[in-house]
C-alpha cells in the first residue's frame, strides 16, 4: 500500500467508481455491499481488499429519468470475497463487501474540469458506461475532499482499516 496525502495513512491501491440509482446504493450501504453490472461478477473481481469504491449515481431511482448526477456513496473494500445472494425471482447477483464512510452526496458538475477522466469531455457521460472504472488517486482525493470525508474518517486509528457506517 502507498501512503496517502495526510501523511501516515494507508489509502487503497487502486480507486474505482461504480455506477447505479442512488435507491440501489442506499439498499448497499444499509447493508453493507456494493453490486454492479445488474449483479455480475467478474466486475467486482477485479477489485482488491482495501481499494477504494465510491458510488456515481446518474438517477435516484432505478428506471427513473430524475437528474441525480452526484457521487453519492464512497468507502473501502472490506475484503477479497465476491459471493452470490438469492434476491427472489431467479435474481441471483454477485455482491462484495464494502466498509462505507460516513460522508455527504457530491454534485459531479462543479468537478467535470477538475477530474482526470472526464476533464475537456463533452461526452463525459460516456465514462460510466460500463459500470464500474479504474479512476486516479487525483480524482479519488477531488471526490473524498467533495464528499466531506474528512482525513480522520478514512482510516481507524492504528488498524489502516476504514470505519464502518451501517
Amino acid at each position: 500500500m502507498t501512503r496517502d496525502l495526510f501523511g501516515s495513512c494507508p489509502t487503497p491501491q487502486q480507486h474505482w467508481i461504480a455506477v447505479a440509482s442512488a435507491d440501489h446504493v442506499a439498499r448497499g450501504r444499509e447493508q453493507g455491499f456494493m453490486q454492479v453490472c445488474h449483479g455480475k461478477a467478474a466486475p467486482l473481481r477485479r477489485i482488491r481488499a482495501g481499494d477504494g469504491i465510491v458510488y456515481y449515481a446518474p438517477v435516484q431511482r432505478f428506471g427513473g429519468h430524475d437528474c441525480g448526477q452526484s457521487f453519492v456513496a464512497i468507502g473501502n473494500a472490506a475484503d477479497d470475497l465476491v459471493y452470490q445472494t438469492d434476491m427472489g425471482g431467479g435474481f441471483l447477483p454477485w455482491r462484495r463487501g464494502v466498509m462505507w464512510l460516513a460522508s455527504q452526496p457530491a454534485a459531479i458538475r462543479p468537478l467535470l474540469d477538475r477530474l482526470e477522466f472526464t476533464r475537456g469531455q463533452k461526452s463525459w457521460g460516456y465514462a460510466f458506461r460500463f459500470g464500474l472504472l479504474q479512476v486516479s488517486a487525483h480524482d479519488m482525493g477531488l471526490i473524498v475532499e467533495a464528499m466531506h470525508v474528512g482525513a480522520a474518517d478514512l482510516f481507524s486509528p492504528g488498524a489502516g482499516r476504514a470505519k464502518t457506517v451501517r
